[in-house]
């Protein structure tokens, strides 16, 4: 007997699900680096122990949520399905988009400061890390390009039960063989900005470091076109934006 899909849930809960989850996620990061660090002096460890925990973590939360929101968790993911999809029939407007994308912000930064919270910091110190070099803008940009690249790739071929495994394996992956770090999040990266931890980043380096994720998503999404053509997808990666 086939069973019918679920139906989409309302706004209202979809943009709860970003929220929570997104904050979820920066709690992850954060709050593992933070334990990272005070665990072991050697960098590579902390690097490893970081990118393992964000792996999984994302790769549970994309599993949980994304039958509810389509598991965005980020303002470049939210941007290109937008994208992918305009002129589709049902398809997200702007406002809805802008929802997701407050969503995100939001459960960043509050994600930021529960870790910090957690490990018995006082909150809402700003980070000293300094990420501005030409280097590491570059490998944002790849490490977003490369994302995206996932993510739409995945709706085209239409396998969207590869999601939670290949977006979180993509991003443990390029943790380790970009410059950057791999944030490959604007809204993420802002949360970061509020942690003085092992994986912040200062505010003046922000403008540059999310310059170079919505470069890399542009990038990303001229990568999907050449590869896969520009036909209807087979099948939704993440579920409906809006």
């Amino acid at each position: 007997m086939r069973m019918s899909p679920s139906p989409v849930p309302g706004l209202p809960r979809r943009v709860a699900a970003e929220l929570v989850g997104t904050a979820a996620l920066v709690a992850v990061i954060i709050g593992s680096g933070i334990r990272a660090d005070s665990l072991s002096q050697d960098i590579a460890v902390r690097l490893l122990a970081n990118s393992l925990a964000s792996a999984v973590g994302l790769g549970v939360l994309i599993a949980l949520l994304g039958p509810l929101s389509g598991a965005h968790f980020n303002p470049v993911v939210t941007l290109s399905e937008w994208w992918a999809r305009r002129g589709e029939d049902g398809a997200p407007d702007a406002r809805e988009v802008g929802l997701y994308l407050s969503a995100q912000l939001a459960g960043a930064v509050a994600g930021a400061l529960l870790a910090e919270a957690m490990f018995g910091r006082s909150p809402g110190g700003w980070a000293t890390q300094v990420r501005s070099d030409t280097p590491l803008l570059l490998g944002e940009t790849v490490a977003t390009a490369g994302l995206v690249l996932v993510v739409q790739g995945l709706r085209r071929i239409g396998r969207p039960s590869l999601a939670p495994v290949a977006v979180a394996a993509y991003i443990g992956a390029a943790i380790w063989f970009t410059s950057s770090g791999s944030f490959a999040n604007p809204a993420a990266t802002v949360g970061r900005a509020f942690s003085d931890s092992f994986t912040g980043i200062a505010p003046g380096s922000l403008p540059g470091f999310i310059g170079a994720q919505l470069l890399g998503a542009l990038v990303g999404i001229t990568l999907a076109t050449v590869l896969y053509g520009s036909d209807e997808p087979k099948g939704p990666v993440l579920r409906r934006t809006g």
